[in-house]
This record gives C-alpha cells, sequence and structure tokens, in this order.
C-alpha cells in the first residue's frame, strides 16, 4: 500500500462515490481532528501536520550509550516503510508530514539520546537494504522479531504485534485458526509475517485435508477494502493497528479474529531494529525502557488508540517468530 496517500479517513471519504465504502468518522478540517463513529468525548486524532508531538528530555547516561560516530553526528537515520498505514505511519493532511505512532515512538527514543531523528519513507525491501548498507540507524516500522531476522539484526521491543482479520461488517464468521479460512479468498501484503502465518496455515488445510487459502495481494490499501465492500476477499489479514484504525473510523468493517504475530504459542513483539553488532540496540533499549518508566510512552500509544499493546519493559532480541520451515 502507498504511504503517500490522504490519512485513511480522508482516503475513504474520497471513494464514497463508488459505493458504501464511506468514512463515518467525524473530522474537523479546522482542527485536523477525527474521532471513531460514535465516540462521546475522550481521546480525537489529529491527522494535521501540526502533530504537538510528546516529547522528554536528553539523559545523558543513555546517549553515552550510543556510538561515538552517532553522537558526534547529532542525528539518527531512521526507515519508516511506506507500506504502513494510519495509526502507525501516515501522511498528514498537507500530504508531506509524516506522523503517526511509530514516528512518535522513535522520536521520544531520539530526545532521550539527545539526538535528532531523521525519518526516510522507503518501500518495506529496502527497510532492510538501508540497514544492510548503513544508510540507517535503525528502523521503526512495525518489524516483528524473527529467528531469523536475529540473524542479522538486534531488536528492542516497544510494543505488542497482533494481527487481525477484518471482514465486511455482518460478515456471520469467526477465524480461529486454519480451518476458518479453508477455501477462503484472503487478502495480505506479501513479504510480511502475516503473509508466513497465512501460508503456512494453507498449508496445515491441506495437509488435514481440507481447501487452501485462496490468497490474494493488492497494490494499495484502498484496493483490500474496496474488494471487501465487492466480495471479491473474505477477508483482510494485516496488522491489528491498522484494522482496529479502519474499523473505527470507516464503520464499514469488523475484526473477526485476531491473532499473535508470532503466531501460536509465543506474543509477538514489534521492536526498533538495528544492524547487528552496530552498537546501537543497546541505547535504543535504554531509552525505551526510560520513557516507559516516565510515561510518555503510554502518552504517545493513548493518543493513537494503541494502549492495548503496550509493554512493560523493552526487550533485547527476545525470542521471535520461529524459523520457516522447508
Amino acid at each position: 500500500m502507498s504511504l503517500r496517500h490522504r490519512p485513511l479517513v480522508v482516503a475513504l471519504a474520497a471513494l464514497s462515490a463508488l459505493g458504501p465504502l464511506t468514512a463515518c468518522g467525524a473530522s474537523d478540517a479546522a482542527t485536523d481532528q477525527v474521532a471513531p463513529k460514535g465516540q462521546k468525548g475522550g481521546t480525537t486524532i489529529n491527522l494535521g501536520p501540526d502533530q504537538q508531538r510528546v516529547h522528554t528530555a536528553k539523559v545523558d547516561a543513555i546517549a553515552a550509550k550510543l556510538p561515538e560516530a552517532v553522537r558526534k553526528r547529532g542525528t539518527l537515520s531512521l526507515g519508516v516503510s511506506t507500506g504502513s498505514a494510519p495509526p502507525l505511519a501516515f501522511y498528514a493532511t498537507d500530504d508531506r508530514t509524516l506522523i503517526g505512532a511509530e514516528l512518535d515512538i522513535a522520536t521520544l527514543v531520539a530526545d532521550t539520546l539527545g539526538v535528532e531523528p531523521e525519518f526516510s519513507p522507503v518501500s518495506w525491501e529496502n527497510l532492510f537494504v538501508g540497514l544492510d548498507s548503513g544508510k540507517f540507524d535503525g528502523v521503526f516500522s512495525n518489524v516483528t522479531v524473527t529467528e531469523e531476522r536475529k540473524d542479522k539484526y538486534d531488536f528492542a521491543t516497544y510494543r505488542l504485534d497482533d494481527l487481525a482479520f477484518e471482514a465486511k461488517k455482518g460478515a456471520g464468521w469467526k477465524v480461529a485458526g486454519p480451518a476458518d479460512v479453508a477455501g477462503r479468498t484472503i487478502a495480505v501484503s506479501s513479504g510480511t509475517n502475516q503473509e508466513k502465518i497465512l501460508v503456512d496455515w494453507s498449508r496445515q488445510n491441506e495437509k488435514a485435508g481440507r481447501k487452501p487459502v485462496d490468497i490474494t495481494y493488492f497494490q494499495n490499501q484502498t484496493d483490500y477494502y474496496l474488494a471487501l465492500q465487492s466480495g471479491r476477499i473474505d477477508a483482510y489479514l494485516g496488522p491489528n493497528p491498522t484494522s482496529a484504525y479502519h474499523v473505527a473510523s470507516a464503520g464499514q468493517t469488523e475484526i473477526v479474529g485476531k491473532f499473535s504475530g508470532a503466531g501460536a504459542g509465543l506474543q509477538g513483539k514489534i521492536a526498533a531494529t538495528t544492524k547487528k553488532d552496530s552498537g546501537l540496540v543497546d541505547a535504543y533499549a535504554a531509552a525505551l525502557n526510560h520513557v516507559i518508566e516516565n510515561g510518555t510512552y503510554a502518552q504517545v500509544l493513548k493518543r493513537w488508540g494503541l494502549s492495548t499493546e503496550a509493554v512493560t519493559s523493552s526487550e533485547t532480541n527476545p525470542p521471535g517468530l520461529p524459523r520457516t520451515k522447508n
């Protein structure tokens, strides 16, 4: 999906002429605020370029953990996937300013370390190319810890990784395991952990004598939702934060199943990702633990509606999604 588009609520509104896929959130053009459908009071989401981000002060003892070259440079070069979407990483209503929960958390880390974050939006695969080449000091972009990735990268966790099956509202079915998607047409983003899980479920279905999953792919996020409304797909499997945001703001779909991004038996974790042995992971973990303790981390998650995905501490290279079986 393309990152460079109006925030999801605005994009959906623009599609109103195509049918029932319309934005049902309440948006105030003067303040760039959006509230989920039916919400009375409480938290609204700021979609404008003036984010008034949550900040925190530098901690010298933690900043000292940075490699000397990074401290002298005074910046962190950070990759952000152009496949991200609200509320993780997306463009504000000016179509220029990157905003979202991932950028806010990365900003807190940079604040604690006393450096300026410099965000570079790239395609998913180029996040890792950038890490491998040394172009990026890190990636804050919904990256799940996996055992395979730990061969090349170091991780400092900052959010739970949950996936969700999103179906048309009133679909009348639930997903509790592989059997529930046998013979179903499910859309997923290529190269993601959710794709790996779906492929594995399809294989389990075939082994059990059930129909495989009809896995399909689309270019843009709006295409997934148009396909849902037209009945071309039964569900979309994606990150829970983006699905939950869409369900709340558009009112046309529902979550029919929620699972750990690491698969059965292990809670997946999203982590700041850096090149292995770059000397950065300890600094990231210490900074994350500091902002968890001082409450600014919780403020960021709350403003984006992600409080249920909070971690109590940042772990360095914890157990991850198991290796793919050949």
